[in-house]
């Protein structure tokens, strides 16, 4: 027997899913074997080297407070999908949705031996609360980490293991847990980012030695009053004159 969410007010949800799983039908072979790939672990792959890619740009570039805090948003990122993940597990225990292709025929199923519920998709949480992290440790990244979310809720849609409700369901909660968390949990995060960009054996974690920081980013890493300039009008200056 189907859940509440599968019988009640599920005409739209279903139309849109034999809409989107039609496609698998009429695509050649080999279309249908890069879209499992790609909705598997493609696209999740791609956002794990987002992140790297991240890391690295924002080591290189702006003053160390802006590489602080932004490293600390990357570390969130993963975290926020972790902890999004654990919630989910009550929620896909108290729905209990079963899969689509259990309920209703003619549903062209890419990935085989999905027995468990469907109710909200665990790649979709997983890849929105990437993408959201993403966003807040930096805006372009996190954009483009978003498109590749959305992608991701489209291919477990095309690969007729999720219901579009399921994906939209998961986006919801990857993006709440990571959003209504960051004040926290960059609270917590920041300070233990600064410090490790403070140590000279791993601080090119966090700032990469070779980043163009000019003398007073230097200094304010330091906790060192930048130094007086010639002309500056006081001490030994003033003498000199």
């Amino acid at each position: 027997m189907g859940s509440p969410l599968t019988k009640s007010g599920s005409d739209p949800d279903l139309s849109l899913l034999y809409d989107i799983n039609g496609l698998a039908k009429d695509a050649p072979s080999w279309l249908d074997r890069t879209m499992e790939f790609t909705g598997e672990y493609g696209i999740m792959l791609a956002l794990v080297l987002m992140v790297l890619w991240c890391w690295w740009s924002v080591r290189r570039r702006g003053t160390t407070e802006d590489s602080v805090a932004a490293v600390a948003g990357l570390v969130w990122a993963p975290l926020a999908a972790g902890i999004a993940l654990l919630v989910n597990i009550p929620i896909r225990g108290f729905v209990e949705r079963p899969r689509p292709f259990r309920d209703h025929e003619g549903i062209e199923v890419l990935v085989a031996g999905k027995t468990d519920f469907s109710f909200v998709s665990d790649h979709a949480t997983m890849a929105m609360a990437i993408g959201a992290g993403l966003f807040v440790a930096h805006r372009t990244f996190g954009l483009a980490a978003i498109g590749l979310a959305l992608a991701e809720g489209f291919c477990r849609v095309y690969m007729g293991v999720h219901y579009p409700t399921d994906v939209v369901g998961g986006f919801a909660l990857g993006t709440a847990v990571t959003l209504l968390l960051a004040p926290l949990a960059l609270a917590l995060l920041t300070p233990l980012v600064s410090g490790i960009a403070g140590s000279g054996r791993v601080g090119w974690l966090v700032r990469s030695k070779r980043a163009a920081a000019g003398p007073a980013d230097r200094h304010e890493t330091l906790g060192i009053p930048e130094p007086r300039t010639e002309g500056s009008g006081t001490g030994e200056n003033d003498l000199a004159a």
